[in-house]
This record gives C-alpha cells, sequence and structure tokens, in this order.
C-alpha cells in the first residue's frame, strides 16, 4: 500500500489523489496537518529523498518564516523546520515503498505506478 502525504486544501494533492483512484492504486492518505509529523517521520523520509528536495523553499510557508529561520539551513535544521511546520514539506509526497515522488506530474506517476 502506498502513503500520500499532503494536505486537504492543496489542489495538486487533490489530482495526485484523484490519479490513485482513478488507477485503482490502493493508499492511504497522511494529513500533514490532522496526523502527527514527527522527527522520526521526516528523518525517515528525509534519508531516502534528501531535505533539499523535501523542503519547499517556494511554499507560502516558507515565505512567511523570519530570516533567522531561513539563514544556514542545514539537514538538522530542515528536519526541525518541517517538523514544525509541516507545510513546508513539498508535496504531495507518495511513498510507494520503493520510491518517493515528490509532487505530482501524471507521467511520473504512471512511469512508477
Amino acid at each position: 500500500m502506498y502513503t500520500l502525504y499532503g494536505i486537504t486544501s492543496c489542489s495538486t494533492v487533490t489530482k495526485a489523489r484523484r490519479f490513485l483512484e482513478e488507477n485503482n492504486c490502493d493508499y492511504q492518505f497522511y494529513d500533514l496537518k490532522k496526523q502527527p509529523v514527527t522527527i522520526k517521520l521526516i528523518s525517515e523520509l528525509e534519508a531516502r529523498v534528501g531535505w533539499e528536495l523535501m523542503l519547499n523553499k517556494r511554499s507560502t510557508t516558507w515565505r512567511q518564516l523570519d530570516e533567522n529561520q531561513k539563514e544556514d539551513v542545514d539537514q538538522h535544521k530542515a528536519i526541525t523546520l518541517m517538523t514544525e511546520k509541516p507545510t513546508l514539506i513539498k508535496r504531495p509526497l507518495l511513498d510507494t515503498g520503493e520510491n518517493i515522488l515528490l509532487g505530482f506530474k501524471t507521467e511520473a506517476y504512471q512511469e512508477i505506478l
């Protein structure tokens, strides 16, 4: 079973969910705003995909951070920020068990699934 991480109000997450449902993919949805986001969870995902790809520096949440929080971001700081503010995670994040897909592109989903 796949796990799709995201938030319900995100239109890109909605597209990914629709794709998975239309293609009869068995998945569970992990709502980053409603379910606990732990350092352990973020660290496990980050170890597989890298914090540089996971941390969404184009998000509204990133733009709202103060400059001190944005300075000198490294792995530890990125994991801490994503744990404290899960909307900093690029979404949707699809964990297939073997692969992690960040964002939604129909072609990439078709290729993996």
